[in-house]
């Protein structure tokens, strides 16, 4: 399975913010600039005219952009940014700097109040790949007497197109890598760009 995915657009006015699973505001150019990025990559190499995307709306509405063009959308839940609990929406200066330190010592496990911890984001990933992989695997069963072109087509449907969040992106990186959870923040990978796109290969 080919996974590809892009880094949703730069949202307006979040500097010094906290906003994992908040709402946050995307200029539409950028939706639609991003739209129009993976309509020609998928147009290029033949991939379906397929997107997933998270519930988030700087992620769904590029999914919803595309919808317009002749795009199938999923929205899953489990391709939500990490949820950073009672930690959302503040600036990151008004976060104390013990729970700040205890974040960094326990990076794994670790989690703000009525937040997620980064063991609980990869579970949630590694599970969302897995899905994706066995229904890929099913999917080949179906097509297995079908006629050459068919499964010609079929073979396209092995690449899985997603519209998502920095952590997501990171924590996918590291599971195709073979990586454990990271124990500490110093371990955990720079973010990609916004609208950069990642390819892994399962």
């Amino acid at each position: 399975m080919d996974l590809y995915i892009w880094r949703h657009p730069k949202p307006d006015e979040i500097q010094g913010l906290c906003f994992g699973q908040s709402e946050v505001s995307v200029d539409r150019r950028k939706l639609k600039r991003l739209a129009h990025q993976i309509q020609r990559f998928v147009r290029v190499n033949q991939l379906p005219n397929q997107i997933w995307v998270s519930p988030l709306q700087r992620s769904k509405q590029v999914g919803e952009y595309l919808v317009t063009q002749g795009f199938e959308c999923y929205v899953d839940d489990q391709l939500l940014e990490t949820h950073f609990g009672v930690w959302e929406g503040k600036p990151w200066s008004e976060i104390s700097k013990e729970e700040i330190d205890s974040w960094c010592d326990n990076f794994a496990d670790f989690a703000p109040t009525g937040g997620e911890s980064l063991r609980h984001l990869f579970q949630r990933v590694a599970a969302w790949i897995e899905q994706q992989k066995q229904r890929e695997a099913q999917a080949t069963l179906n097509t297995g007497n079908k006629l050459e072109e068919k499964q010609t087509a079929y073979d396209n449907h092995k690449s899985v197109l997603v519209v998502g969040h920095a952590g997501w992106i990171n924590t996918a990186k590291l599971i195709h890598q073979g990586q454990s959870v990271p124990m500490k923040a110093i371990q955990w990978p720079r973010p990609v760009c916004h609208g950069q796109l990642t390819h892994l290969k399962f």
